[in-house]
């Protein structure tokens, strides 16, 4: 090949990466994507450059599907991908390996920083299903548990409280609770599947000789087919029935298809609940709003306890960020935390996703995280995506105008000043937001619907009569539409 064809393919796929992202994820484009260089092509197999460890590592575990469907539509089903991680300004002179078709799970070590490197991580996690014969009750099962979704890093709120303590009742003596099958449900990035399976690493912890098995519903569906195509289907079926905790994700995936599937979770749900053991199930909808679904089996999934888990509210999301980014060996100042925290209130994906980019702009630029590049940062990436404006942030806005703390709207003072700014919030809130009165009652000082209405009235008479009044209300909208 000539010397320039792996810069036109590496910019071949970056045109189906970038295509495949879409508009909306144009941000994580620029920030994971462009930085990359490609330095070379043998044979097949293409070697970039990557500037940093954590750089390589955030690919790995985040964008391994998409880097081998492009590769292999531009390279051919053997191809394969290198990177050579540049720390300093030099280049390693022996590069990781990520082989994109799958082979042996194998380990390097990179020569910067003497750690070993699983050249397979964030590739596609196969169950192991041997399709025990019937009456062996032990063997070993790989639980398909990722070892990074504890319990210890799972922040707890006000909106999560009731599921974590189910999920450690039901850790601390599965099947035996009232909370069998534990059914978790939340929309999507409000950590569902980081609790279930932070509850079996919590189990397997308390319970080391119980069989543990993480499954998703489109596994378990594929490996049922595969089953039947086979004639092994008994083997599934008696597989399944001697695991002690089934964790099932996304059941929602079944909603009307799959119905032999279906039916065969339904015989081992039966016989899993009478032998004492312990389900899990999550979903991205309560039992009573998940259509398509057998009857018998909807009925199954409303025996035990359905738990949600809401949006965060913005203390929680502060202790996601400082946790995070402990965990990153970040330190962040209060301002930056709290900026981040007003801005991103859409689920906790999303705002982990903000602080990772964030550290990898620093990374890249060699800057300091300070309030300056967070709001560079932010900014791009709450504009990449509608921002929804919610209570907390009207909250904000008002106290930071007025100079007072937050937490002065949640208190039963009757200041001028705070009556003034719980007022403000109210009307803002009611105008802006799609809240019920009751809830922005309850955010603003634990308060009544007519208390909210009177406030409303208030500030709306004020508005009219007097001119400073006029003035701030006018300058607070500015504020929150900006």
């Amino acid at each position: 090949m000539i010397e320039e064809e792996y810069k036109k393919v590496w910019a071949a796929c970056l045109r189906m990466i970038e295509d495949t992202l879409g508009p909306e994820n144009h941000m994580a484009f620029e920030t994971w994507f462009r930085p990359i260089v490609p330095l070379q092509l043998d044979g097949t197999t293409l070697i970039v450059q990557v500037p940093s460890q954590f750089f390589y590592e955030y690919l790995e575990e985040h964008y391994i599907d998409l880097l081998k469907r492009v590769i292999k539509l531009q390279l051919g089903v053997s191809g394969m991908l290198k990177y050579s991680v540049v720390m300093d300004q030099s280049i390693s002179t022996s590069p990781i390996v990520t082989t994109l078709p799958s082979q042996s799970r194998q380990s390097t070590r990179n020569p910067l920083t003497d750690l070993p490197v699983d050249i397979n991580k964030g590739g596609e996690r196969e169950l192991p299903n041997p399709f025990i014969i019937p009456g062996i009750q032990k063997t070993r099962v790989n639980s398909q548990l990722s070892p990074n979704y504890t319990l210890d890093n799972f922040v707890e709120g006000d909106c999560n409280r009731l599921a974590r303590s189910a999920g450690y009742a039901v850790a601390e003596k599965p099947g035996t609770t009232s909370f069998n099958p534990l059914l978790l449900h939340s929309g999507v990035g409000l950590g569902k599947t980081h609790l279930a399976n932070a509850i079996g690493l919590k189990t397997k912890e308390l319970h080391p000789d119980m069989t543990v098995l993480y499954v998703t519903s489109e596994q378990f569906m594929q490996q049922y087919a595969e089953a039947g195509r086979t004639g092994t289907t008994n083997d599934f079926i008696h597989f399944y029935e001697i695991i002690d905790v089934l964790i099932i994700d996304d059941i929602q995936f079944w909603a009307g298809k799959a119905p032999k599937t279906q039916e065969a979770f339904f015989h081992i749900f039966n016989y899993l609940h009478q032998h004492g053991c312990q389900i899990i199930i999550t979903s991205d909808k309560a039992p009573g709003e998940l259509q398509g679904l057998e009857p018998r089996l909807l009925s199954r999934l409303k025996w035990g306890l359905s738990a949600d888990l809401q949006a965060p509210d913005v203390e929680t999301r502060k202790r996601i960020l400082l946790k995070k980014a402990q965990n990153e060996g970040i330190e962040l100042t209060d301002d930056v935390v709290e900026y981040i925290a007003y801005n991103i209130n859409t689920n906790v994906r999303e705002l982990e996703g903000a602080l990772i980019s964030l550290i990898a702009q620093s990374t890249l630029n060699r800057k300091e995280i300070n309030l300056e590049l967070t709001k560079q940062m932010i900014d791009k990436y709450v504009q990449s995506s509608a921002r929804e404006i919610t209570i907390d942030y009207i909250q904000k806005v008002v106290c930071d105008y007025l100079d007072l703390p937050v937490e002065t709207i949640q208190n039963t003072s009757r200041k001028r000043e705070v009556v003034q700014a719980r007022q403000l919030s109210m009307y803002f809130a009611k105008k802006i937001t799609k809240s019920s009165l009751a809830v922005i009652g309850m955010q603003c000082g634990n308060k009544d619907h007519a208390t909210v209405l009177h406030a409303c009235k208030t500030i709306d008479n004020l508005r009219q009569t007097d001119r400073h009044m006029r003035a701030m209300v006018d300058e607070l909208e500015k504020k929150l539409n900006a």
